[in-house]
């Protein structure tokens, strides 16, 4: 709370997420639905361009229409946003809990499996993951829904870093007097490695998810910006700043790259703030060079 950019990230994050969850709400004050098409509101015979300035901003249309279809782009962004929140929640939560199962095991059980499973981290890490995650996208069936698809594959190649992370700080725990008088009593493995290790790891994993969300949204957003990614039937903001460049770049409707572009920045920013702000929050070396 005493970090300026922590404070401007949480609001700025807070908001986005409240908008996207908030989707339904909002679009029933503006009095539009991202599924209505409104032909009468682009010209056809100029290539589908919408009428009015800034794509056709008005008091009825927000962040004005989609050109060639005359959908609500108010509606398709906030809809695209609790999408992509979504995503990258998903995403996030499962890796993050795959990453910490692996590394506290890992750091804990040490010797042979540490080497195994070490090896294994270290191929994952290497691992050529954007190609993969496209190819994979392009390979699942059709009937399978795009977004749970999207999430599993952010996550299943999302926990590596998060592993390594986890080992480092469970093998400096694990050389702790509190560790040692926990095995001389007989403690249970699953008590140690959950009542011992794991609270002393909360604020790293508080470091980790802020700043593993940002990223996750950016991937997401970017695999669908190429069209692997979430479909173009569902409202996701990748999807809507890659239907965007064509008219963008004619110069015929430059709000519709900007409007789905800055709230994309508002969570990614937001996020990373706070991240930073979080990790300096919990690393003592940074309290103590502020006295």
């Amino acid at each position: 709370m005493r970090s300026g950019a922590g404070r401007a990230g949480a609001v700025a994050l807070l908001l986005v997420m409240i908008a996207g969850f908030c989707a339904p709400l909002l679009t029933a004050l503006e009095g539009q639905n991202p599924s209505d098409f409104n032909g009468d509101l682009v010209d056809g015979n100029n290539g589908g361009n919408p009428y009015g300035s800034f794509g056709g901003v008005n008091g009825s249309h927000w962040f004005g229409v989609e050109p060639g279809t005359g959908r609500d782009l108010f509606a398709l962004v906030v809809y695209g946003l609790r999408t992509t929140i979504l995503i990258a929640l998903a995403a996030t939560v499962v890796s993050v809990i795959i990453g910490t199962a692996v590394g506290m095991s890992m750091g804990y059980l040490g010797g042979w499996f540490e080497t195994v499973l070490g090896r294994f981290v270290d191929f994952m890490f290497g691992f050529p993951t954007l190609l993969f995650l496209i190819a994979l996208q392009l390979i699942v069936p059709s009937d399978i829904p795009k977004p749970v698809v999207l999430a599993v594959v952010l996550a299943a190649f999302g926990w590596v870093g998060t592993a390594r992370l986890i080992h480092t700080q469970t093998r400096q725990l694990a050389a702790r007097e509190f560790i040692d008088a926990a095995r001389a009593s007989g403690t249970p493995l699953r008590r140690v490695l959950v009542g011992e290790l794991l609270p002393n790891l909360i604020g790293t994993l508080a470091v980790v998810v802020a700043l593993s969300f940002p990223a996750t949204v950016a991937v997401s957003a970017g695999l669908s910006f190429l069209g692997v990614g979430i479909g173009a039937d569902t409202p996701d903001l990748g999807v809507l700043i890659g239907s965007s460049i064509t008219w963008t770049y004619t110069g015929a409707d430059a709000g519709y790259l900007i409007f789905p572009s800055i709230v994309l920045l508002l969570i990614v920013l937001g996020a990373t703030l706070l991240g930073d702000a979080l990790r300096d929050a919990f690393d003592v070396r940074t309290e103590e060079n502020a006295r």
